[in-house]
């Protein structure tokens, strides 16, 4: 119950707080992924989730930001209208009509989707009375947005990393977000020296459920001067190498015995001679991706003590050389 009150506290505290915030959501019209990326100077001590508040994606048919002075009802109008088949610039439309307070000016939208014929469909909108500097810019298959800026510069960076990397909609939008890691790029953080206090990326396929996400990765708070969007760029990067172990072209692919797996107290890791180096660098992280223990093989099985780890599924990694060499899943049931 008293989550449930410091949870509904920090709503309030929040809708009357400004959301100095710049994301990207944007829609991939080749695979049908949707997703969006943001970063703002309101953190986990505004809110448990930081800057993700923002964010809503209907996987299959498009996806929201609501940003500046947010309200929850104004963001369940949005994703309502969505589902009633609205388009994106429809919704903004209706939703500048119908404001929760009637205030439709301190508010900030960016929205996609795509048509009955596949084809991406984007709009945006930045109310007059958002905080200085304000703007938004859309392609046909993105919406950039953002409030309390450090200027125009920063929009227009973050497009140009969007538009010119190569891959996917999840190494895009991480990229579009490198493009606004500048100090101050929301002015609020500038004396901290960082471009905002809480970042997030997240993708969902074109057949997700809802809430099953394919990127799913938060920084919700860092510490003083620490910049969240290389924090998130540390998990985005693992991230990567967990999701595409399977095209990876490693050099001696199932060279490690990792056993007992499922295991509850010890792990013994043995690496086969035959691999051609003498000394590899071992990972494990949470299924997230996040790095909790690093250890060095040399010329004897490791045991690797698991003892203290919650119940669950975790990854491991090994490379050598700088080549990555093996991958997979590691099973902790107590």
């Amino acid at each position: 119950m008293n989550k449930i009150i410091t949870f509904l506290f920090a709503l309030i505290t929040i809708t009357a707080s400004a959301q100095d915030t710049f994301s990207i959501i944007a829609v991939d019209t080749i695979t049908g992924e949707i997703g969006g990326a943001g970063a703002s100077c309101i953190d986990e001590n505004a809110i448990p989730t930081g800057v993700l508040i923002i964010n809503d994606i209907i996987a299959g048919r498009g996806g929201i930001h609501t940003q500046a002075l947010w309200r929850p009802a104004n963001q369940q109008n949005a994703h309502n209208r969505m589902m009633d088949g609205m388009a994106p610039q429809e919704i903004i439309d209706w939703l500048v009509a119908n404001d929760e307070q009637n205030n439709p000016q301190v508010r900030q939208y960016g929205i996609v989707d795509t048509d009955e014929d596949g084809h991406p469909r984007s709009a945006a909108f930045t109310g007059t009375n958002c905080s200085n500097y304000k703007s938004h810019i859309t392609g046909s298959n993105y919406a950039i947005q953002g409030n309390i800026l450090l200027g125009q510069q920063i929009l227009d960076s973050m497009e140009a990393r969007f538009l010119r990397t190569d891959g996917t909609l999840a190494e895009k939008l991480m990229a579009a977000l490198q493009g606004a890691n500048v100090p101050g790029a929301d002015t609020r953080c500038l004396s901290q020296g960082t471009s905002s206090l809480s970042a997030f990326v997240r993708v969902a396929k074109v057949d997700a459920l809802p809430g099953q996400w394919w990127c799913d990765l938060l920084v919700p708070s860092t510490p003083y001067g620490v910049e969240p969007i290389d924090s998130l760029q540390v998990l985005f990067d693992q991230w990567l190498i967990w999701t595409s172990i399977e095209n990876k072209p490693f050099i001696q692919p199932n060279r490690a015995k990792v056993f007992p797996n499922p295991a509850n107290d010890i792990i013994n890791i043995l690496i086969e001679k035959t691999t051609g180096f003498s000394e590899f660098q071992i990972q494990i992280a949470t299924i997230d991706g996040r790095p909790i223990k690093q250890f060095i093989y040399k010329d004897k099985p490791l045991q690797v003590d698991v003892a203290a780890y919650p119940t669950g599924f975790y990854l491991y990694t090994i490379s050598a050389e700088g080549h990555l060499l093996d991958a997979g899943k590691i099973i902790i049931n107590k």
